[in-house]
């Protein structure tokens, strides 16, 4: 998994706004962020400063290499319209795989003639026409977790779980490959994520080799092609009301320097920091 070291030097405020764009006013969320640069000698911010934004850990639809909208000596503001919107999404789904023994209220059927044992999760539906609902989620995180065992990371046990998703009138979604996205897929658009049509069944399937705990997830699309980002408007929906976090990564690189530092991280929730 990916980690990062930070040098903290720089201090970040942010905000969530909704878009002033009419089409996504009520379907996206806007990050507004500032940054007081504090001692760093910027004498070209082009050139020596970036930011990344990430919502909810994901790289496949990160804001790389934002430029600011506005200086004002050490304080660089951030709000571009175009860069800074993200879908909002609707809260993820879950799958609680704590117990092996007993069917989770998720779970259709557990085979515990085969080794590691299959699990068989219930079928997802499309809800993009869903009415929002909000309810408390982990945002594609996972814990790993045992009802059975005191220390889960020895105790816990592996199994193959298998997941599906019922597309409208069980036909392939034209145009697009489907993704099942969290961290139980590293939030990677890719083999590792990519589901596949079953055409006798009508579904979309995903089969993952899993530890015991609790995983979020969402599905998401992209064109065939593998241009675009991961969207979840077919899937899931996107609401302005949503709650996602975002992660806000600041870096510099010093005059004549060969490599960027991450000088300040900042994080925000879009029911706490929002306006």
């Amino acid at each position: 998994k990916r980690f990062m070291v930070v040098d903290e030097r720089v201090n970040l405020g942010a905000r969530i706004l909704q878009p002033f764009n009419s089409a996504q006013n009520r379907t996206h969320q806007k990050i507004q962020v500032t940054v007081n640069t504090g001692d760093l000698n910027i004498l070209s911010p082009q050139q020596q400063s970036r930011l990344i934004v990430l919502q909810n850990n994901r790289w496949d639809n990160a804001a790389i290499s934002i430029q600011p909208t506005f200086i004002r000596g050490k304080m660089y503001e951030y709000s571009n319209e175009q860069e800074m919107v993200f879908p909002s999404g609707k809260e993820y789904r879950w799958a609680d795989l704590q117990s092996f023994r007993f069917l989770t209220d998720r779970m259709d059927k557990i085979d515990r003639n085969t080794m590691p044992w299959e699990i068989t999760m219930k079928p997802d539906l499309i809800r993009n026409d869903a009415r929002y609902a909000f309810f408390v989620d982990r945002n594609g995180l996972d814990e790993i977790g045992t009802a059975e065992g005191v220390n889960p990371w020895w105790q816990g046990d592996y199994a193959w779980v298998h997941f599906s998703l019922v597309p409208d009138g069980r036909k392939p979604i034209a145009g697009k490959e489907v993704f099942l996205l969290g961290s139980l897929t590293g939030n990677q658009l890719g083999d590792t994520s990519r589901m596949q049509f079953d055409e006798a069944s009508g579904l979309y399937r995903k089969t993952l080799l899993l530890k015991q705990g609790y995983y979020s997830y969402q599905y998401v699309t992209r064109d065939k092609n593998g241009q675009g980002l991961g969207d979840p408007a077919l899937t899931e929906g996107n609401y302005w009301e949503t709650e996602n976090d975002y992660q806000l990564l600041f870096y510099f690189r010093s005059m004549g320097g060969r490599h960027d530092e991450l000088v300040g991280v900042g994080r925000l929730n879009s029911r706490l920091q929002r306006n």
